[in-house]
């Protein structure tokens, strides 16, 4: 039994002192747990350890805390101290410059995912080149002079038309009986007066109803001529 002892008192005392910071038993049996040591073995070897003055220990209420012996440690003076806080804010450099390279190069990662493969580049060329022939075909239509409004389209559109020109001529009938009703015995020059009341006829501005109205024939006679 004595070997498994003293090997049990080697790994407790080991991590006692790697860890260096207040222990109880519990935390070292947690820590040790692959090396199936059992709980009443570690606290056996802490004791022991703490009886021969290999670890040092203190008592609070029923809990024991066991600590590494200090003096057994090298202890810096105030320059190795400044030394070792400079060659840590130097690690601290290096570590934040590594993880910048890092987050660099996940990025390009990223973006070159985000990239089409050279299939899908040549799927879409495919794509691309079918729609450009198809544009190309209705341009070549159109320079020919073939309408490419489809005939259900072309019909709402005339009637919308045919009954905008219609409002058009009725809005211009009432007005001219208006006109003529309170001009008729009116003293005063008509033009004047129109000018007076801001009135201005379709010729004034450029418009000719008439010419409207024939563009509808104008096109139909156009289609049947293709």
């Amino acid at each position: 039994m004595a070997p498994k002892s003293e090997s049990a008192e080697a790994i407790v005392l080991n991590f006692v002192n790697e860890q260096n910071r207040p222990l109880n038993s519990q935390n070292v049996a947690d820590s040790l747990q692959k090396f199936n040591l059992k709980k009443a073995a570690i606290q056996k070897a802490l004791d022991t350890l703490a009886d021969s003055g290999k670890i040092s220990f203190k008592e609070y209420g029923k809990q024991k805390i066991y600590l590494a012996r200090q003096d057994q440690f090298d202890i810096p003076n105030s320059e190795e101290l400044n030394h070792m806080k400079e060659e840590n804010a130097k690690l601290q450099q290096q570590l934040e410059d590594q993880k910048r390279a890092i987050s660099e190069v996940e990025g390009e990662i990223k973006i070159l995912q985000s990239n089409l493969t050279l299939e899908q580049i040549r799927d879409k060329e495919v794509k691309l080149r079918k729609e450009v022939m198809e544009m190309e075909n209705k341009l070549v239509k159109l320079r020919g002079g073939v309408t490419l409004v489809r005939p259900e389209e072309r019909k709402a559109i005339e009637k919308m038309y045919s009954e905008q020109t219609s409002q058009w001529r009725r809005r211009k009938r009432i007005f001219k009986d208006l006109w003529d009703a309170i001009t008729e015995n009116s003293p005063k020059d008509l033009k004047e007066f129109k000018e007076e009341l801001g009135i201005e006829y379709d010729e004034d501005v450029g418009v000719s109803l008439q010419s409207f109205s024939d563009l509808p024939q104008h096109s139909k006679k156009r289609a049947r001529g293709q």
